[in-house]
């Protein structure tokens, strides 16, 4: 058995020699390279497997552990979730899901158990007594946006859902696709009339106060010290985080990198992915992997 430093250097290494380009398919190419074979997992999560004490595991939740459904209400983490969740953290140094949800719905449906929640992109997460916490720049935003989902609910496009958040409002046009250029028309003057941001999603459009928080800076804020990070995603909103783990891996940290495949996942996204997987399923497979 080595020493730790020996052991970090040597997870380093195989991170190193697993991210090469001649093993990863380049972003712009517009290809999705295949599954990576059961080898290659292996090897991708020999850091986390050797130090877990010194790793964090991240995660989305729509379309990562939960199925995509056409009423954001209706959203459920698959059953083994919960329960997973609270054995990768007893595991790792830091486990967290990092969602667009509010934080008191993560709350509600997966619980605590020593997991870190972020909801709204990092406006707001679960405090250690159960409290959720917002940020104080965004939480000024909250009669703004309250106005907003307002507005929306009297007046928005036909055919297009209005799901008011708290620290943001989010248009879902999944049940009539054909409203996508109305529902952008309409977050678009109501971002130039009030000054909060619209964010593109999967099938809506978003609008969020202008505040510089997102996926990423809550990924690099949970990854700061440790020696391996991983990451699982499946959408748009998913690649600030895979920014925050190419600068963590710039520290000398190992980022890991999964995408979630879908028929509306971005390519770009896929592209940059270390490991690909199958839909929730496939992601919660890779996780049970961490805990064996």
């Amino acid at each position: 058995m080595g020493t730790p430093s020996s052991m970090v250097s040597m997870s380093r290494l195989l991170c190193l020699l697993v991210r090469s380009p001649s093993a990863r398919s380049r972003a712009g190419e517009g290809t999705v390279r295949p599954m990576a074979s059961p080898d290659r997992v292996a090897v991708l999560l020999e850091p986390f497997a050797r130090r877990p004490e010194r790793a964090a595991v991240v995660t989305d939740f729509d379309g990562t552990l939960a199925p995509i459904v056409t009423d954001p209400a209706a959203a459920r983490p698959l059953a083994v979730v919960p329960d997973l969740l609270r054995r990768l953290a007893a595991r790792f140094a830091r486990v967290a899901v990092v969602s667009g949800r509010p934080a008191a719905f993560l709350l509600d449906h997966l619980g605590a158990g020593g997991v870190s929640l972020h909801g709204i992109y990092g406006l707001e997460a679960v405090d250690r007594d159960g409290r959720v916490v917002a940020n104080a720049d965004a939480a000024s935003w909250a009669p703004v946006v309250a106005d907003v989902a307002e507005r929306g609910r009297l007046r928005a496009p036909a055919g297009v859902t209005v799901e008011p958040k708290g620290l943001s409002l989010t248009l879902h046009f999944r049940g009539s696709p054909s409203a996508e250029d109305e529902a952008r028309a309409w977050v678009e003057a109501e971002a130039a009339r009030t000054g909060l941001v619209v964010h593109a999603g999967r099938r809506s459009y978003e609008l969020r106060p202008p505040v510089p928080l997102d996926k990423g800076t809550v990924v690099e804020e949970l990854g700061a010290g440790l020696d391996a990070v991983c990451f699982a995603g499946d959408d748009a909103g998913d690649l600030a985080a895979f920014d925050a783990l190419d600068r963590l891996a710039r520290r000398g940290a190992c980022a890991l990198r999964v995408g979630v495949r879908s028929a509306e996942a971005p390519d770009e996204l896929l592209a940059r992915a270390d490991i690909v997987v199958e839909g929730p399923e496939g992601a919660v497979a890779l996780l049970e992997r961490l805990v064996v």
